[in-house]
């Protein structure tokens, strides 16, 4: 669904961003910048304390490598400290194949006896060379008349292992220095290859989001929310949301009522909180169309369903119920008037009758006459409430039977029919039995000796109502599907929708714990078989059970 037209915001003012893109952008690219600097000075912070240590390393090395080579402690020992010595001579050389910066060589006393510079040869060295002459090697950062460098001091050794002097080598630290610089353009162009690429992702992201948001601010998503929340919960029509896996994603209050469920639904796959059949298949896009039409409890439902760009839907539901029952009675109204019509014209008949034997002065012939047509409808009414006790039932019985004889249909009661005054749910078996009686007179209509036979007899609690009609019946294949919504054979009524009345008794059957059953009827026709267990109350105890 498109989102409305955003509301004006004002004129643009330098600051925060309003919307989600940009802020979701600019936090990215912080969070990124950040992350980039913070793990460029990590990786710079260990790499000039390893490129000290490597250095002190190789001087100490160099050093360990001057002080193995027996002719310069040799020479220390029998030659006097000169620049053109064999010691400086040595010296120079390892400092050259090197790259050292220096190779000082000194004796006991501190006194040089090698030096880069020729006359600094014979002073005393200008940092301590205590720990070496006392036969511990050393690793050092300091400075000294070259300036600072990395050094390595070791002892030199005489024979007999004794200590004649040391060794002092040591690496510039300008080029440690120049090490860690030249590897820092290299370092910030990887980091940077990798803001690049972080800043892009983010913008992509970032776009994606953009149009998934549709551009919305934050403050615009907070108030569709609650916009949202607020008609969901107001309307009165049941709105239902799946995604793509068939889970239920919301419920709005009118479709808790309407599906008896409630707000715990929510997150939970469609199968799972409603009983299979129709309204499940109708909800889960099975069954395709508009105006849906499905039975939920005793509730008649209509339902529209819309897909998702996600994959899922949203379904809409209204409450059908009070205008089916509308619809129903206006049926039965306008075959009521249809009766009242011709009664009208049998009474009419009757009357002028009636006037002629008046007139005739056939008195004795007009009182059989007048006591006739009044006992057929006396005999009827009393043979009803006699074998039906309860008043709703017994009414609605006397009046389809009266409707049932002006279409040319006899209703009658079954023999041994016997319904005590104790039915704990009349309106719902009024119900049950209005439905299958009409669809009997329907059927049996137009027939040969057109009838129909309703047979009411209790066992215990349990209510067993049969109707059999003398139409042209239910094929076999059919028994099945004449209980599925939307199912039906007749025309369109004015209302416009058929299929719900035998769906209907079978739901009010099965809420009861009863059942509903058609079967073929000897010599044609249809047999409808309605089992109602808990139907009746208990008797009471100054009957003592007896009906």
């Amino acid at each position: 669904m498109n989102a409305p037209p955003l509301s004006d915001r004002g004129p643009r003012r330098f600051g925060w961003p309003q919307r989600v893109f940009s802020q979701v952008l600019l936090m990215q690219l912080a969070i990124i910048t950040g992350v980039t600097v913070l793990v460029t000075g990590l990786f710079l912070a260990p790499l000039s304390a390893q490129l000290d240590d490597e250095a002190m390393r190789r001087a100490l090395a160099i050093a360990q490598s001057s002080a193995a080579q027996p002719g310069i402690a040799e020479d220390l020992r029998t030659t006097e400290p000169s620049a053109l010595g064999p010691v400086q001579s040595a010296a120079e050389e390892i400092r050259r194949a090197t790259g050292a910066e220096y190779v000082v060589v000194m004796d006991r006393r501190g006194v040089r006896w090698s030096h880069p510079e020729a006359d600094r040869i014979g002073e005393v060295v200008s940092t301590d060379p205590g720990d070496a002459l006392r036969g511990r090697e050393v690793m050092e950062i300091n400075s000294g008349t070259l300036g600072r460098s990395a050094r390595g001091k070791v002892p030199l050794r005489g024979p007999g292992d004794e200590v004649v002097g040391a060794v002092s080598v040591g690496i510039e630290y300008d080029s440690v220095r120049a090490r860690l610089l030249g590897a820092i353009p290299g370092l910030l162009a990887y980091a940077g290859t990798a803001l690049a690429v972080g800043a892009l992702a983010a913008y992509l992201i970032s776009r994606r989001l953009q149009r998934q948001t549709h551009d919305l601010a934050f403050s615009d998503i907070s108030a569709l929310l609650t916009e949202r929340e607020a008609m969901l919960h107001s309307i009165r029509e049941g709105v239902v949301a799946l995604d793509g896996t068939g889970r239920v994603r919301l419920l709005n209050d009118e479709a808790q009522r309407l599906l008896g469920l409630g707000p715990e639904a929510a997150g939970r796959p469609l199968e799972e909180v409603l009983d299979p059949g129709r309204t499940v298949d109708v909800l889960a896009g099975r069954v395709v169309g508009d105006d849906l039409l499905a039975v939920q409890g005793s509730r008649v439902l209509l339902a529209n369903r819309m897909e998702t760009d996600d994959g899922g839907a949203v379904v809409t539901l209204r409450d059908r119920t009070e205008l089916e029952h509308l619809g129903r009675e206006l049926d039965s109204t306008t075959g009521l008037i249809d009766a009242l019509r011709a009664q009208d014209h049998e009474h009419a008949n009757r009357l002028h009758t009636l006037l002629g034997l008046l007139e005739l002065e056939m008195h004795e012939d007009a009182m059989e006459f007048v006591t006739e047509v009044v006992g057929v409808h006396r005999t009827t009414a009393e043979q009803v409430t006699e074998k039906v006790r309860d008043p709703l039932l017994a009414a609605l019985l006397v009046g389809k039977a009266t409707v049932a004889a002006e279409r040319g249909v006899s209703l009658r009661l079954a023999p041994g029919t016997l319904l005590p005054d104790r039915v704990v749910d009349p309106r719902g078996l009024v119900t049950v039995v209005g439905n299958l009686v009409d669809n009997a007179t329907d059927a049996a209509a137009g027939s040969q000796d057109a009838r129909i036979e309703v047979g009411l007899r209790a066992e215990g609690r349990t209510v067993e109502l049969r109707v059999r009609d003398s139409g042209p019946g239910i094929a076999p294949e059919q028994h099945a599907s004449i209980f599925t919504e939307g199912w039906s054979t007749k025309d369109l009524p004015a209302h416009g929708k058929r299929g719900l009345g035998l769906p209907l008794v079978r739901r009010l059957a099965e809420r009861q714990g009863g059942s509903v059953t058609v079967s073929g009827a000897d010599g044609g026709g249809a047999v409808f078989t309605v089992v109602l267990p808990e139907a009746l109350g208990a008797a009471s105890p100054t009957t003592g059970g007896k009906q």
